[in-house]
């Protein structure tokens, strides 16, 4: 409850959007190879952000 109003950390918002292009690509994978690759390098350079973060 007290946790409501309290905003994300730039941390929270990278790992989410991480989470979602990972997501993305797993689902693309089997349509279109070439765009889930493109999905893979974006979650890719998110997570070198984040690792600068730590």
């Amino acid at each position: 409850m007290f946790g409501l109003f309290k905003k994300e950390s730039e941390k929270d918002k990278l790992y989410k959007q991480y989470e979602k292009l990972l997501k993305e690509s797993h689902e693309l994978s089997t349509s279109n190879r070439k765009l889930s690759d493109q999905k893979a390098y974006e979650a890719d350079e998110i997570m070198k952000k984040l690792e600068v973060l730590k």
